[in-house]
């Protein structure tokens, strides 16, 4: 019997993103509408014990190596720091992180860390308190700042900074947010628009591309790519600054999908398997788990729902469309 997630085009799914609730203390104006979404019920959700089940499941009988904790906004799971001591608890033990939006992250850091969780993603669209507000109806910027020098204090590192940038809203930002990073020791990484809003406003031709990134990184910074064979199946094309040692990443989800190397598993906060951020499919563990499954009988549920992922999301056709569940439920 197989022991690894593998499609039918031979990519092996070794890493898991793990959606722990769809709920979000943001509204980001590239995320969800103001007014917010009709949360999951909480028996829709999974338990926490379900949680860790499913995990082990992946990482002690389906070869997962690397688990990573999203939403919505994971913090906001009042298990989190339980779970994430149980999962690095297994063996063979995960490598395990957190994309956060890092509110909370202040008081929460030194307790991950504690519990075992090895890094954070915490995303940051601006240096700008005002622009901040606009783009996420809330006036939380202080809070962000704290909360990542809070996870660098407590060792969750490399500490990574997620960017999106928005056409006449912060896109001219990009040098200065690289040089925030580089004097905090931050990792970087500017991530191109996706189409993952809920309400379906994503426009192709106001998306920053980027190319249009480099280029104005380039007014300020020496950027010098990266070999290609050291990025494998990572999502983020990367470049040393001005002859290093810090980095830069741009993922260019839209203009170069890198849907050929992906190596993905993500799960649902309610018990779905999705073999891609964009798939209109998915194949239920949570009934599985609440109707007496056994380990076996979900690994095989999960191993075919990956053996028919597709060979890529499509994003790159002009026709693409958008997911028909909002990112929040999803998992980043």
């Amino acid at each position: 019997m197989a022991t690894v997630l593998i499609d039918s085009f031979g990519r092996k799914a070794v890493d898991l993103r793990v959606s722990l609730t769809d709920r979000c203390n943001l509204r980001c104006t590239y995320c969800m509408p103001e007014e917010g979404l009709q949360w999951l019920a909480k028996p829709q959700l999974l338990t926490d014990d379900e949680i860790v089940r499913l995990v082990r499941i992946a990482v002690t009988g389906l070869g997962v190596t690397e688990v990573r904790f999203t939403g919505g906004e994971p913090l906001l799971r009042p298990g989190l720091v339980s779970v994430v001591e149980r999962c690095a608890a297994l063996e063979p033990r995960p490598e395990l992180s957190l994309t956060t939006n890092g509110i909370g992250l202040a008081r929460t850091a030194a307790a991950l860390a504690d519990a075992g969780l090895d890094r954070v993603n915490v995303s940051l669209d601006t240096l700008d308190p005002g622009v901040f507000r606009t783009l996420t109806r809330r006036d939380r910027h202080r809070d962000v700042l704290d909360g990542l020098a809070a996870a660098e204090k407590a060792g969750l590192t490399p500490v990574k900074v997620n960017s999106v940038l928005m056409r006449g809203v912060n896109d001219h930002e990009a040098p200065d947010l690289l040089a925030h990073c580089l004097e905090q020791g931050y990792e970087l990484r500017f991530i191109e628009q996706m189409p993952l809003d809920a309400q379906h406003g994503w426009d192709r031709s106001s998306m920053v591309t980027a190319e249009e990134i480099l280029e104005r990184l380039s007014a300020r910074f020496t950027l010098t790519p990266e070999p290609g064979a050291l990025r494998g199946a990572a999502p983020a094309e990367r470049w040393t600054v001005d002859g290093g040692p810090g980095t830069v990443g741009v993922i260019a989800s839209v203009t170069r999908p890198f849907c050929r190397a992906c190596d993905r598993t993500r799960l649902t906060a309610d018990g779905q398997v999705r073999t891609c951020l964009f798939a209109r499919e998915e194949t239920d563990l949570r009934g599985a788990l609440r109707g007496g499954g056994s380990d076996a009988e979900i690994a095989e549920l999960w191993r075919a729902a990956m053996w028919g992922k597709k060979a890529g999301a499509g994003i790159d056709d002009p026709g693409f469309l958008q997911p028909d569940r909002p990112m929040s439920a999803i998992g980043g």
